[in-house]
């Protein structure tokens, strides 16, 4: 008997879908340059207050959103890699998806904190280059416009790949639609996770909250 549990709460799939399109937006308005750089600026710091909400979200969300859910041992992401795989592997992010999702977090995390001290000497600096030397502009921006987002490049086209894969030859075609919809159909019962209004409103807060720090942060350059 199959069994229908909410995995993804309605936050973590708006925060999912929002970062990606962000990272979208962001690349094309990057390549772009111009007067676009303006919304190039705009989108990070749209990603930096998803972020902040994603760190506070990984402690108080939906049990399967929590960092404690899919924070794996190095033995048990062994045993995973040799086929012997726990039973709430298959709920959640496995721990090889784990180990992409915080690698893409953390890429995504470095290309932003060095875009606040990026300087292209044109038009555009991020809002905190007036707080660090010259010489630490340079190197952020250095960072900013080859290393890092060639990483977050290279790490996005491994997660898709990841993605294909699993959905082509593992069958696992309900990863994509547990993104849309939250729930999975699961072989066994497991705890779900939370996804009433409170929980909602609470992630409405934390969202409001961190919108305010990197308002907050943006503000000390001005």
């Amino acid at each position: 008997m199959n069994h229908t549990v909410r995995v993804w709460d309605l936050p973590t799939r708006i925060f999912h879908w929002s970062l990606a399109a962000s990272i979208v937006a962001l690349v094309v308005s990057a390549k772009l340059g111009g007067n676009a750089m303006v919304w190039h600026f705009r989108f990070g710091y749209a990603v930096l207050a998803l972020l902040l909400f994603r760190l506070v979200w990984g402690l108080v969300g939906g049990r399967w959103s929590r960092f404690v859910a899919f924070l794996y041992s190095p033995a048990r992401l062994l045993r995973y890699l040799r086929g012997q795989e726990h039973p709430e592997d298959a709920v959640g992010h496995n721990p090889l998806g784990a180990l992409s999702v915080f690698g893409l977090l953390g890429a995504v995390a470095l290309q932003v904190g060095t875009g606040l001290f990026s300087d292209d000497e044109i038009a555009f600096a991020g809002p905190l280059t007036r707080f660090v030397s010259n010489d630490w502009v340079s190197q952020a921006t250095g960072l900013h416009k080859d290393i890092g987002q060639y990483l977050v490049l290279g790490l996005v086209a491994l997660h898709l790949l990841a993605i294909v894969l699993y959905v082509l030859v593992k069958r696992q075609k309900s990863m994509v639609r547990a993104m849309v919809v939250g729930d999975k159909v699961l072989p066994t019962p497991v705890a779900p996770s939370r996804d009433d209004a409170a929980s909602r409103l609470l992630a409405l807060l934390v969202l409001a909250l961190c919108g305010g720090v990197v308002w907050w942060l943006v503000g000390l350059g001005g």
